[in-house]
């Protein structure tokens, strides 16, 4: 069972005591992303993350590489659209030199210019990666495309001409904006002396004293339509259709992932067995939800040749047609929500999948539904609530339709949906 406390100087902490477990996780959760950029600033959260790798006032990039790797654990980060964890997992004797390197990192990183200037061509190619795969560009010209001007259909990496124009001062002036105590959380779970670990989160993190940080409050977006093309000379189309989604919280969230897996987010789903195993027509191809604080988006993707892409897109949209008039059987309704249940569970096998769920869940929501809770709401979604969520996802307007090809095949697809 999770518990939820503050620090003294207002940092949220939430832990989960798994007593038979020999690990400890912990997650260091700020409010901070891409969704919060400014356009000149896009690519900061991610740079920064970056950054607070590459040395503190005691320690070297290579002594923060070392610290916990010398004792068999992992450190590591992420930065996402709406949020950025830094976090650990090592076995629990070493609770406190995780804390305190992860204090040290967060407390202490200098920004030193020379490793600034050598970061920037990390992450630059870091982009020069993602643009030479093009599953990912399809995704984000998807993303791009599917919010317009709203800043979630911007870059988590930014883009290269920000990258170069990146200095010190821009950079600490960001994050002295966003990274502060009461945009923090702090998730552990796994093996610890509850007493011993609130002494220890005090000690590295109680004396924080910094400036309340600006929270920033966006407009939900509105979702564009339309068919967009980029052009790269590989051998396979990449297709994805986006249709709106729903936010985090939604009281139809269930709904949705229970729908998604009797559509296309498994080998059993819709998508794959009619245009992998019945069609030949594709090797991936697969349907998720996106959900943030700010939106959400349903995502279909096929990565085909670009003879079959009008066939693929056909089969997509008429498997969509017959959710429409209600032809779920109870029989896939049943097995695609027990699917949601097992996965969950399952997902949750590891004091890492732990401390991700309850920390990014109390920084996002403000609130954390317990396995027990999660379970019920699954059971309780019915056959009427997946149809209920047609008319917000694919009875308002057209889709958004993004192409990556060699073959510009807009025009065999127009008026298909």
């Amino acid at each position: 069972m999770y518990k939820r406390l503050e620090l003294k100087n207002g940092i949220q902490v939430v832990v989960e005591k798994i007593p038979h477990f020999r690990s400890v996780a912990i997650g260091l959760w700020f409010k901070a992303g891409s969704v919060y950029e400014s356009k000149n600033e896009n690519g900061l959260s991610h740079f920064i993350e970056h950054m607070l790798f590459k040395g503190t006032k005691k320690r070297s990039a290579k002594d923060i590489a070392q610290t916990l790797e010398a004792v068999g654990g992992q450190l590591n980060a992420f930065t996402a659209k709406e949020c950025t964890c830094f976090y650990s997992k090592v076995i629990d004797e070493h609770l406190e030199l995780a804390l305190e390197l992860l204090s040290d990192m967060v407390l202490n990183s200098i920004f030193d210019e020379r490793e600034l200037d050598k970061e920037k061509g990390v992450v630059l190619e870091e982009i020069s990666m993602y643009e030479d795969s093009p599953d990912d560009v399809v995704h984000e010209l998807l993303h791009n495309k599917f919010y317009d001007a709203h800043p979630l259909g911007q870059s988590i990496l930014g883009t290269a001409g920000n990258i170069k124009s990146f200095t010190r001062e821009g950079l600490l002036e960001f994050f002295d904006k966003f990274y502060a105590p009461n945009n923090l959380v702090i998730s552990v779970a796994g093996n610890f002396d509850n007493n011993r670990l609130i002494s220890l989160l005090e000690k590295y993190f109680g004396n924080w004293d910094k400036p309340d940080s600006r929270l920033i409050r966006l407009e939900t977006p509105q979702s564009n339509s339309g068919i967009f093309y980029k052009y790269k000379d590989i051998e396979q189309t990449h297709l994805c259709i986006g249709y709106p989604g729903l936010p985090i919280g939604h009281k139809s969230i269930y709904a949705l992932m229970v729908f998604n897996n009797l559509f296309g987010g498994g080998m059993s789903s819709r998508l794959f067995q009619k245009i992998r195993e019945d069609k030949g027509l594709a090797y991936s191809v697969y349907s998720y939800p996106s959900s943030y604080v700010h939106g959400g988006l349903f995502t279909i993707y096929a990565g085909i040749k670009s003879s079959q892409t009008a066939q693929v897109v056909s089969i997509i949209a008429q498997e969509i047609e017959s959710v429409k008039n209600r032809n779920i059987t109870k029989e896939e309704f049943y097995m695609a929500r027990e699917q949601l249940k097992g996965n969950y569970i399952l997902g949750l096998e590891s004091t890492s999948s732990r401390m991700s769920s309850i920390g990014r869940n109390q920084l996002l929501l403000g609130r954390i539904l317990t396995p027990d809770e999660v379970l019920t709401r699954i059971d309780n979604v019915t056959l009427d609530d997946i149809y209920d969520l047609f008319d917000h996802i694919f009875g308002k307007k057209q889709p958004v339709i993004a192409l990556v090809s060699k073959d510009d095949l807009s025009e065999k697809i127009q008026g298909i949906f």
